[in-house]
Order: structure tokens, then sequence, then C-alpha cells
């Protein structure tokens, strides 16, 4: 076979389609598997709002079928900077929002705008497609490996020593695949340094962009609050592309509608490098959910519901871990805060299963998709360590019922561990 592009013979497909593939195989065999992995909703358990659906079905039979403008309807770009505005602070222009087919065009045609091959590109590990996304554009990667102290969020003191050229900051907030916040405090320091960082460069110098990913802001829980960088520093603005859509805040990941805000030159540039690509959002979503952003009052309702079905499967699972690991088994969680992941931890490594020895993290995860058809997400899949013992758990697609049943075979499972002569609990 002849020789493909650089980028092609180096370029990794995404971890969590692999074992989703391994999990869809054995699924069709008719084995039973508690499936975790997806960071998606069950359509039947978490529907889109009513109001969404019937805005989409009546454009279509309005026949709103084709092309949208490049950078998205402009009542859609309105009522985007409405909603911002009204649930999270910041006020845009209608030139400094830009509407695509979900997060990940936006994600990409950033890095594009912002990336030359060989920029600094800086992010935390664990975090979502942030190595894949530096990668297709030849950045050059500055991984910050972000600790369980800390909630797996990058502090200000672990960002600081690498800012000096560096073109991108990436910060996801809540995080995939943590399901945790940046504080207030945290982030205002970061701001500062990006600001420092670009006071000190000259005129004719590339500016440090900070792409802030909150997809999940509306999925916030408890005391979290969602903070974002232009409320806390107005100047900020100049340097900040949102990442943002209704994939995440209203169980939209099939509807597609993502959209941008920034500084409108930026925006433009990638507004210009999508309308080549043709990744808009479909023109009778993006009809229905710019009249569904502006029903302030169906969006808080709806959301009152949503994230207290969210938040009962996270604390539910949270809880079970924690009773775990008071009866001594190596097992551990971080409490929910946010989006709908929980962070949990299987240190099990070392142990025998029967004759055989968990030598490596990888052994840990198959043994619990083996023997106790859980199947979760490693850290590693995220950029992290191939040995870290953290896992992201992602609860848009069980019942309340399944986790119940998960934790009775999860539970088996870890016995037969100690069962085999090695000492699990404590």
């Amino acid at each position: 076979m002849s020789r493909l592009s650089q980028l092609a013979e180096t370029l990794t497909g995404s971890e969590i389609v692999k074992l989703g593939n391994e999990i869809k195989a054995r699924l069709n065999r008719g084995e039973k598997i508690y499936n975790y992995t997806i960071g998606d909703f069950n359509p039947q358990v978490f529907p889109i709002p009513d109001a969404l659906k019937a805005g989409i079905i009546e454009a279509y039979k309005e026949n709103y079928t084709n092309y949208p403008p490049a950078d998205g309807l402009p009542e859609l770009r309105r009522a985007v900077a409405h909603f911002i505005k009204t649930e999270n602070g910041p006020e845009y222009a209608d030139n400094e929002v830009l509407i695509a087919a979900g997060g990940r065009p936006l994600i990409y045609a950033l890095f594009r705008t912002v990336v030359d091959a060989g920029d600094k590109v800086i992010y935390a590990v664990p975090s979502w497609n942030n190595n894949h996304y530096t990668h297709i554009n030849g950045g050059v990667a500055c991984e910050i490996e972000a600790l369980p102290e800390n909630n797996f969020m990058p502090t200000s003191a672990d960002i600081a020593p690498h800012l000096k050229g560096a073109a991108l900051l990436c910060l996801c907030t809540p995080q995939n695949p943590t399901g945790t916040a940046i504080d207030k405090e945290e982030l205002e320091r970061i701001c500062d340094l990006v600001l420092a960082e670009n006071n000190s460069r000259k005129a004719d110098e590339k500016k440090l962009y900070l792409m802030f990913d909150q997809m999940y802001f509306t999925l916030v829980y408890g005391d979290t609050k969602h903070e974002n960088p232009v409320s806390l520093r107005p100047e900020m603005k100049e340097y900040t592309v949102f990442i943002d859509g209704i994939s995440k805040a209203f169980a939209g990941t099939g509807v597609r509608v993502g959209w941008s805000l920034g500084p409108a030159e930026v925006l433009a540039k990638m507004k210009a490098l999508l309308s080549h690509i043709g990744a808009w959002a479909p023109m009778a979503e993006q009809k229905a959910t710019a009249g569904f952003l502006l029903k302030t009052d169906i969006i808080h309702s709806y959301l009152a519901g949503f994230k207290a079905s969210l938040e009962q499967r996270l604390w539910h699972i949270y809880n079970g871990f924690m009773t775990l690991k008071a009866k001594g088994y190596p097992v551990d969680a971080i409490a929910p805060q946010a989006a709908i992941y929980l962070t949990i931890k299987f240190d099990l490594v070392g142990r025998k299963a029967g004759s055989k020895k968990l030598e490596k993290q990888s052994d840990v995860t198959q043994y619990l998709l083996d023997e106790a058809k859980l199947a979760i997400v490693p850290f590693n899949c995220f950029g992290a360590s191939h040995e870290s013992p953290w896992y992201r758990m992602s609860i848009g697609t069980c019942t309340i019922d399944e986790i119940d049943e998960m934790f009775g075979v999860l539970k088996t499972a870890l016995a037969k561990l100690q069962e085999k002569g090695v000492e699990v609990l404590g």
C-alpha cells in the first residue's frame, strides 16, 4: 500500500470509540454489560426539551432545508448572545458569535486559526481530545498532569511556567472527563497570567488565546458555581474563545447546534475556514434553537428536572463507591460537582484474578469488563498515564435501578480477588 500523508500515517483514532466497538460486539453477542463509557444521553431516558423538539418538527414542515449562512442564522446568533448574557454573564454582539455543527468543528477551526505548526499548545491531562487536535494541527503539546488533590483541574501554578511563547491555552470547565470545575480564585489567577503574558508581547507578536470549553456549564450541582474568564476579567474578552452549544445543556448531542463566542476578527477567520468544510448546523435545527433559547422560563423548568435526575445518579454511584471504600475495597471517587461524569479509582494492580495477576492498569480495565461487566473509560484515553488508576464513569445512559444491580456484580468481582488469596479488604 502506498504511503499516505504524514498526518494520516500518524493519526490515531478515538480510544473511546475503540473501547466502544469492543463493548458493542459483546452486547451484540447477548452479553450483559453495564456501559458507562458513553459521553452521551439515552434519549428514551433524557429526551431533548419538548419545546425544542416541536420547533425542529415545525421548521422541517415549513421547509427550512436549504443552506444556512456560513456563520449561522442571524436570529440564532442573537438568541445565543441573549442566552449567554442571561445565564452566564458576558455580553456579545452578533459578529462575535459563530454557529457550527456542535463543538468539534469549532474547536478544530480555532486550532487552525491560531496554531501554526510548531506552536506550543498548553492543556492539562486528563482532558478530552486536546492531544488529538494538537497533533492534527502540528502543534507542540505542552501537557500538564493534573492531580486528584486539585480535582484533576490545572492550577495557575501548573500553567505559569509554560506560557512564554504559547499560542493556545485550553481549559474545559466543567470538565470532560472528570466532572469537576475550576473555582473562581483559580480561574482569576489563570486569567491574570494570560493577560500578563499578552501584555509582555510586542505588537507584531502572536497573542496567546484561551480556548474556554464550557459545553457543560449549565450542569453544575450543589455549591459548585460555573465561572467564566470574561466575567471575571473583562479584558480577557480580547483573548478568549468560548466553545459551547446545546449538546449537553439540553441533551441534544445529535441535534448538532454549537456556538463559539469570541473576538470578531478571530471568529471571522474561523467562519472562513468552516465555509470550506461545510460544518454548519442544519437549517431547521438552527431555526428551532433560535426560538427555544429565548424561552427562559421553559429552559429553567427543563434544566431543573434534567439536573435533578443527573445529580441523583451521580450521587447514587458516588455513595456506592464510598460504601465499598469504607468496607476496605481499594476504590475511591471524587464527589460530584458537574457535568455527567464521575471520577472513580480502581487500585487493583498487583492483585491476582485466579492464576492471572493484574500486572498493569489495562489488565484491571479488562478484569472489570470481564468479571464485573463494567465498562468505563480509563484516564489514559484522555492523555493521562497508561498506569493511572483513575477512570471516567458517564451516567447519561443509565437508569437508577441498573446502578444497584451494577454494584452487586462489581462487589462480587472484587470479592473474587480476595477469595483467590489476595487481600483486597483492609
